[in-house]
């Protein structure tokens, strides 16, 4: 049975009372990926994928979240700013489409308007290299999508 599609406003009741989720920023050449804790107070950066074909990125992704036990996916959708959704938006919900056809774990979509460029600005407050940011900004875009889902999540349970 492949996984909802969800905001995280319906995934809200469907979580247990504990396990981790993962944030993603799908970039066009990267995955940033992110989790949280067990309780879903913090999330923070946890690595970025090259992307490939498909089918190797969702197994990448699928065996990270057994063995992290995953509740959920939180996928960013790069909405833009008048509230409209692009190409970009449009990739996304065909990779959650895509994704949710190989697993049963819920994916919630949340906007990640800024959600880069507040990463960017705090790793340049932490004075990291150019070098490095490039490296580390996806995932670090992913842990800002996360977190404002969990601080949702947290709104809606108490």
């Amino acid at each position: 049975m492949p996984a909802p599609i969800l905001t995280v406003d319906e995934l809200a009741p469907l979580l247990p009372a504990r396990g981790s989720l993962f944030g993603l920023d799908l970039g066009t050449k990267t995955i940033g990926l992110a989790a949280s804790d067990d309780s879903r107070r913090v999330g923070g950066p946890l690595l970025t994928l090259t992307k490939g074909k498909f089918s190797a990125d969702a197994e990448k992704l699928l065996k990270l979240a057994a063995e992290r036990r995953i509740a959920a996916f939180v996928l960013g959708l790069p909405v833009n700013m008048d509230g409209t959704e692009g190409p970009r938006a449009q990739a996304s919900r065909a990779f959650a489409r895509n994704l949710s056809t190989r697993t049963e774990t819920p994916i919630a979509l949340w906007d990640e308007r800024l959600s880069t460029v507040a990463a960017e600005r705090m790793l340049i407050e932490q004075d990291v290299s150019r070098a490095r940011r490039a490296e580390v900004i996806d995932a670090h875009a992913a842990a800002f999508i996360l977190q404002g889902a969990l601080d949702r999540l947290r709104a809606i349970l108490g």
